[in-house]
């Protein structure tokens, strides 16, 4: 059997063979710290290697995920499906081997990783994830959910502002069975972090309410396996394992130092490295000892059997919770589901109102039947109105809630959603104001592109929510949503198109959905079946003149009740005027040309767009020789009617704007 030493060097070589064959990427960590990870994926990980979505395995993540070869070392020895070859593509394109670990491409691999810091935001929504799912599920004597998080993070991980977010609430929460290794190493990019890196990073986390087992050597495994043990035993509060490792460990000339970090070892410091590590074997092969010391797809293959077997008992003893687990982790609707069912509603009721308190409306509709919505605020459920009337708060004591209260963390709060995503069993909403999705953009701009279910529901969107002023007046947020590839953003006219976008949003299994509400009230819009039912569609006509029409008015959120005012007043005086409601321009797009034609006529030229948000995206509707009533420059503190009136968004303005295009 070979040692531990042999098998950690197993990842070392293969991940200094790799970066050397890419000609680029990060050698050190996955040097440093693979004696940690021989340690824990040998002795405590639980898992499948041939099937990597069981539901209760282990979840694995590493945050600093430029160390990526350590993570596809650890796949490819342990029996997934990654083979040599794979390894061998690393940073190629369309590999199973990107530079950064990437939902998706590879099999284990639980969540993407690069941007500092989220992947232990991830870790902290998987743990909730795990403990809200097992409280909801489990009953006594059938623990069916019941697995660990385990996350590796670097200093740069707990250098980046999130770590204070996520690991203060996971501390708040207990969550006993997170445990994090912190590869203390002393170096970054820029060298010796001494410099501009010296927290007492032991006594912040005891600060948090982790347990923290300080000072551990990271290359020796007893006391890699001392820690691991006594972090375990302390199930009511997450843990920190504070590792001392050196970077690059066993490169003989370059470990200790920047020059590992972020670089290829090159072929004389490799050789160096074979020599001074006992490893003469030759680049990418591994001995057939060294796979079966590896090798965990016997054990975990009995694990999940095991699973299985206590599955069939609880389906036994509570058939219809089992169902329902089942149908949860599966990411699959109720089929009985009336989130259609909402916008008949809301258009018969009529009632003009603040599209936040239409979302609250449609919460109230939905949460009963869906258990799975996991909600959130950033301290500011007040304001956007996420509390619904069956919320129920999760903390240490009363884990089996819907709802977690962030605090002021919303880059946290996005992060940990997408760890809460990732997971299965839930799908997460969270809200903050419009202007504060800034803070949270990396996380929104990673669900996306792990194609994560969550819900974004961002209240007061525009210059309307008057006094509070400038630094609270989105302008520019629109364009930056609109511009994320598969994010979907609506921002709706009224209650009815509010339910739409609520629906379309529960119904994007795949990929995310940002909700853009209004504080101020905004009037109801008469609509026929039809119109009704084309809301689906991002786009379509509000109101039309007989005929071709001369002017298209096309508008969204609290600007349409605008347009339908300007069209009414230029009807007046004879000129044929349509309007186009569009919530959500990227569901638009994704229609059929002949769809989008009918809406919007390539034949008539004469456009205006009207929305109080920078005006610039919408030149791709309008044309160059088009018209935009929008905003050029930051809000000012007022009443929302002094606001609307001094920017521009009124009645005769629009109809100014007309004449210039009509003569």
């Amino acid at each position: 059997m070979p040692s531990r030493f042999e098998l950690a060097n197993a990842i070392r070589a293969l991940s200094m063979d790799a970066v050397q064959k890419a000609k680029s990427g990060h050698p050190g960590a996955p040097m440093g710290m693979a004696d940690i990870a021989e340690v824990l994926w040998n002795d405590y990980v639980s898992h499948n290697p041939d099937n990597p979505y069981w539901a209760n395995r282990d979840r694995f993540l590493l945050s600093n995920g430029h160390g990526s070869m350590l993570l596809y070392s650890l796949l490819h020895l342990t029996g997934y499906e990654l083979s040599l070859e794979d390894l061998q593509q690393f940073r190629q394109l369309h590999s199973k081997t990107p530079g950064h670990p990437e939902l998706g491409y590879t099999p284990g691999v639980e969540t993407t990783t690069g941007p500092l810091g989220q992947g232990l935001a991830n870790a902290v929504g998987m743990a909730i994830a795990e403990r809200t799912l097992a409280s909801q599920f489990n009953r006594p004597g059938h623990e069916i959910i019941d697995h660990y998080t385990y996350c590796f993070v670097g200093d740069g991980c707990m250098m980046e502002g999130i770590s204070h977010e996520v690991s203060s609430l996971a501390g708040t929460q207990k969550l006993g069975k997170l445990i994090v290794f912190y590869d203390d190493n002393g170096i970054s990019i820029d060298g010796e972090v001494e410099g501009w890196f010296t927290d007492d990073t032991p006594k912040r986390f005891e600060a948090y309410g982790w347990h923290v087992v300080p000072k551990v050597d990271g290359h020796n495994p007893d006391e890699i396996k001392a820690a691991i043990e006594l972090a375990r035993s302390h199930d009511d509060k997450p843990s920190l394992i504070v590792c001392k490792t050196i970077i690059g460990f066993g490169a003989p000339n370059k470990q200790g130092k920047e020059d590992c970090h972020g670089a290829p070892l090159g072929d004389d410091e490799i050789a160096a490295a074979r020599s001074q590590l006992g490893w003469p074997h030759a680049p990418f092969h591994i001995p057939e000892e060294i796979y079966q010391g590896w090798d965990a797809r016997t054990v975990g293959a009995k694990r999940e059997a095991d699973w299985n077997d206590r599955m069939a008992r609880y389906t036994e003893a509570f058939p219809e919770e089992a169902k329902e687990l089942k149908r949860r982790l599966k990411g699959e609707l109720p089929t009985n589901l009336t989130s259609e069912k909402m916008l008949e509603n809301a258009q018969e009721k009529g009632e003009s109102l603040a599209t936040r308190k239409a979302s609250l409306i449609c919460l109230n509709e939905l949460g009963p039947q869906l258990p799975e919505l996991l909600g959130g605020s950033a301290d500011l459920a007040p304001s956007n109105l996420t509390f619904w009337k069956g919320a129920k708060a999760i903390s240490h004591s009363e884990p089996g809630g819907n709802y977690l209260h962030y605090g002021v963390r919303e880059f946290g709060m996005g992060a940990i959603m997408n760890g809460i995503s990732a997971h299965g069993g839930f799908i997460p909403y969270g809200a903050t104001f419009l202007t504060f999705m800034e803070y949270m953009h990396n996380a929104v701009r990673l669900a996306a592109l792990m194609n994560r279910q969550a819900i974004y529901v961002f209240t007061h969107d525009s210059i309307g929510l008057g006094e509070d002023g400038p630094t609270h007046q989105p302008i520019e947020q629109m364009g930056a949503l609109r511009s994320t590839p598969n994010l979907s953003t609506w921002r709706p006219a009224d209650a009815v198109e509010t339910a739409a976008a609520w629906d379309s949003a529960l119904k994007r299994h795949g990929a995310p959905t940002a909700l853009v509400l209004s504080r101020q009230n905004l009037p109801h819009q008469a609509r026929t079946k039809h119109q009704l039912a084309e809301i689906e569609r991002g786009g379509y006509i509000l109101k039309d003149a007989e005929g071709t029409p001369e002017l298209i008015l096309i508008a969204t959120g609290s600007e349409v009740a605008l347009a339908m005012d300007a069209a009414d007043a230029l009807s007046a005086k004879g000129r044929a005027v349509r309007v186009v409601s569009m919530p959500s321009t990227s569901t638009f797009d994704a229609q059929p040309a002949d769809y989008r034609e009918s809406v919007l006529p390539s034949s008539v030229k004469a456009r205006i767009a009207i929305e109080a948000s920078h005006y610039a995206y919408w030149y791709k509707y309008v044309g160059l020789d088009g018209r935009i009533i929008g905003m050029d420059s930051f809000g000012e503190s007022a009443p929302a009617d002094d606001l609307f009136k001094y920017y521009g968004f009124t009645v005769e303005n629009v109809l100014e704007k007309a004449e210039e295009l009509l003569g």
